[in-house]
């Protein structure tokens, strides 16, 4: 029963982040998916691969209305997923973050996996619409950027712990050392092999928003994980393993 409401906390923040994400997306980032693969069909039309009949149009719409259709519930999956790791690195780092209250400490992990998992894999790589990469390429693209993913946040994790040997300077060194591991594997690693073909504007907005998307769940599985572990307290009711 106790870690019944540890996994309870941990999985409804992460569906409710990830709904509020789905939701989001379907305001910000949707039109701009529309825009890119409303190219993308001219250029098909243009090719002479598909025809602009009535039928093709009925078949794409309702296709893209089942994927909108699906946003909140894919966002909510997600969600629940990443919140479950949320979680459970906030349980075992808790007494090692600082600030008085489990919101605030929590905010604090959610920004610090935002900078490590999202936003400098995204620097290196950065998201795109449909009308950009190539579908030869796209195992490989998600080869990258999941290592990149990988290799960032196993290298703040061993800085961190790296940093525990010193007796002073602990959050410098490891900020030091991780910039300089990052940065290094930053230019080490291979260039996105697909050339951006797409209206340079469509491209940075879609980016934009896609950033704005992303950031809107880390802001809220913070805050509402943090709340959560404020009201209930499970950190003392769940195994000695977690605290």
């Amino acid at each position: 029963m106790k870690t019944v409401l540890f996994l309870a906390i941990v999985l409804v923040s992460g569906a409710i982040s990830g709904t509020i994400h789905g939701i989001v997306n379907l305001g910000i980032v949707e039109p701009y998916l529309d825009e890119a693969i409303g190219i993308e069909n001219q250029n098909l039309f243009e090719s002479g691969e598909e025809e602009d009949t009535p039928q093709f149009w009925v078949e794409y719409d309702a296709y893209r209305d089942w994927q909108k259709g699906g946003q909140v519930l894919a966002g909510a999956i997600l969600g629940t997923s990443i919140g479950a790791l949320f979680g459970i690195v906030y349980a075992l780092s808790r007494h090692a973050l600082p600030g008085n209250t489990d919101v605030k400490k929590a905010f604090l992990l959610a920004g610090i996996m935002w900078f490590t998992l999202y936003l400098i894999p995204f620097l290196k790589y950065p998201a795109n619409p449909p009308t950009v990469g190539d579908g030869e390429t796209v195992v490989l693209r998600a080869i990258l950027y999941l290592s990149f993913i990988a290799i960032s946040g196993f290298g703040a994790v061993g800085f961190y712990q790296l940093s525990k040997k010193f007796k002073s300077n602990k959050k410098l060194v490891a900020l030091i050392g991780y910039a300089v591991f990052i940065s290094s594997v930053f230019f080490a690693m291979p260039e996105n092999p697909d050339e951006v073909t797409a209206p340079m504007d469509l491209v940075n907005e879609f980016r934009l928003m896609s950033v704005l998307g992303v950031s809107t769940f880390w802001v809220s599985v913070g805050l509402i994980l943090g709340l959560f572990w404020n009201k209930f307290r499970p950190h003392k009711q769940i195994p000695e393993s977690y605290t």
